[in-house]
């Protein structure tokens, strides 16, 4: 056997101008990245020289991925570059795959500098599926948009990437692999951990188990139903929820990660989860769940398929927020909500006086008011939910906070949403999703909207469905001055706010691989009515939304891909 220092070469390359990372990192279709020379290699190499050659030099990075296909070419391209770019240590979850929280709990425990996550979240996987790569930083979070640039405008100009391509790395034994390099005075080290363990010691520090096995295991015990999806999140559902918290085996399904995601779409909510919500229906179980390719969004539903909207969900959280342990030594610092989540957070948080946050999409920005001790608890319409345990949105304990409620107020699901819209009034939401539409004619449609509705003259307009009026209160593109360090974002969404505090808001998403995917959210209060159809409740909007947008018409759509 060879014994000498492995060789770090330096690969001439070539520059690409599509690598501007989105709302979730880089995202393509699978393809690119196979057939376009030094696509991935390209990318990571820009991400290691975005990190200040001191601050890598003997440093520590965590990777990770949702299993999903091309996850394993991947992780061995990162694991020889990380090495040739002075990296100290990897650690890497099992087989290479851990989920987005975990990876955000273990870049905070290790200390590591950041952590390179594989994942195109709830985007289809398989050869023609998408594929992913985003960087954390050191408090466990997405990066900001400063070191986002960076890597952007690195990846433009690049000429050269650094690379040991004779290091082989076993993924599938745990422990730590050792690697002298040639020049390289200590040698490099992988170690190979156990995916679920770190992440499950930090929920054990913040749940009480031992009244979640009660209410799991006992004789009467409340039925659940979690679906993984054929993601990530099946070894942690099953350590978790089934072996440690007593639960049945076949409480939790799909639970083997598959490159393909089994065919499916792994995104947890009603028309892509359609099984789970079939299975509910029939009143066999009290409570069911879903989880996305990389566990960090869920889906809740309750008995006879009672679905909780994301924004509901971190409302009646926020409500019952003492039922959670962790809280209670703790105590409550902010709440916060992305801008087209639903305002019902708002209600909580004025009742209870407690500061509320209204930021852009991306959990960045949650991770930034974290940081600086001011927020707790956070979520977005998108089926995220989280608490400042990590940096991440984190499912598993989106559905651990909800087992906890029913632990101590030993209601049903629907029971205990339903007192929350009595006791604080009900925000009616939802969202029309129009997927791949073409980019051109999305973009045309959106300025075009931004032109009209910041015109003075719109404020004061009056719009009429049947025997509705709304009259237009404020319009404009979302803007964000972050309080912690100033920083402003600008263009975040195209909102317009009624008199009566409801809203229409249009975005452009930032975390497909194709096309443009257009989204209009409507979000109207109601403090009498509160156990109406939110369709019913909202055609009236909806039909001012695609008036005024004429969305229909300039895509050629005749309507949405996905309502949730």
């Amino acid at each position: 056997m060879d014994d000498s220092p492995l060789q770090v070469l330096t690969v001439p390359t070539a520059p690409y101008p599509d690598q501007r990372p989105g709302t979730s990192g880089l995202r393509k279709k699978v393809h690119v990245f196979q057939s376009r020379r030094n696509y991935l290699h390209n990318f990571v190499q820009s991400i290691f020289s975005s990190i200040d050659l001191r601050d890598r030099q003997g440093s520590t990075v965590v990777v990770g991925g949702d299993g999903r296909f091309f996850n394993h070419t991947a992780v061995e391209v990162i694991v020889q570059m990380a090495a040739a770019n002075g990296v100290g240590r990897l650690i890497i979850g099992h087989r290479g795959i851990m989920s987005t929280p975990a990876v955000s709990c273990v870049i905070r425990k290790y200390k590591a500098i950041g952590g390179v996550i594989l994942t195109a979240s709830h985007n289809p996987g398989g050869p023609d599926g998408d594929f992913g790569i985003k960087f954390n930083t050191a408090n466990g979070g997405p990066a900001q948009d400063a070191f986002t640039n960076k890597i952007f405008q690195i990846s433009r100009t690049i000429q050269e990437f650094a690379i040991c391509p004779g290091l082989r790395v076993d993924l599938a034994t745990l422990g730590k692999q050792m690697f002298d390099l040639e020049n390289k005075f200590k040698p490099f080290t992988v170690e190979i951990v156990d995916s679920v363990e770190s992440y499950a010691n930090l929920l054990r520090n913040i749940f009480d188990f031992a009244a979640l096995k009660e209410l799991v295991s006992s004789e009467n015990r409340l039925k659940i139903r979690l679906d993984a999806m054929h993601g990530v999140m099946g070894p942690y559902v099953r350590r978790i929820l089934c072996e440690e918290l007593g639960s049945p085996a076949n409480s939790a399904i799909n639970c083997v990660p598959m490159e393909d995601f089994g065919g499916q779409h792994p995104d947890p909510n009603l028309t892509y989860a359609a099984d789970l919500v079939d299975t509910m229906r029939d009143g066999q179980y009290d409570f069911g769940a879903a989880f996305d390719g990389d566990g960090d969004r869920n889906m809740i539903l309750g008995k006879q398929g009672f679905f909780v909207t994301p924004s509901d969900s971190v409302a009646v959280i926020a409500a019952n927020i003492f039922c959670i342990p962790y809280f209670q030594q703790t105590g409550v610092r902010g709440f916060a909500r992305s801008m087209p989540t639903s305002a019902a957070l708002d209600k909580v948080a004025k009742a209870t006086k407690i500061e509320l946050y209204e930021t852009p999409t991306g959990w960045k920005f949650f991770g930034n008011l974290m940081d600086a001790g001011r927020l707790s608890l956070c979520g977005e319409e998108s089926f995220g939910t989280g608490g400042d345990h990590i940096r991440e949105k984190d499912g598993l304990w989106a559905v651990l906070a909800w087992l906890s409620i029913l632990a101590t107020r030993r209601q049903s699901v629907e029971d205990i949403v339903k007192d929350h819209w009595l006791k604080y009034g009900r925000n009616y939401y939802t969202r029309y999703d129009y997927e791949d539409v073409d980019l051109d004619a999305a973009c045309e449609m959106m300025e075009d909207l931004e032109i009209m509705i910041v015109d003075k003259s719109f404020v004061g307009q009056r719009f009429a469905v049947g025997d509705k009026i709304y009259q237009v209160e404020k319009a404009d593109n979302f803007e964000y001055t972050d309080p912690v360090d100033s920083t402003i974002s600008r263009n975040q969404g195209l909102r317009i706010i009624f008199s009566d505090g409801s809203r229409i808001i249009y975005r452009l998403s930032g975390t497909g691989s194709v096309g443009a995917t257009v989204r209009i959210y409507l979000d109207s209060f109601e403090k009498e009515y509160v156990f109406q159809d939110p369709q019913v409740m909202l055609s009236p909007l909806a039909t001012i939304a695609l008036k005024i947008s004429q969305l229909h018409q300039r895509t050629g759509r005749s309507g949405p891909s996905v309502i949730t």
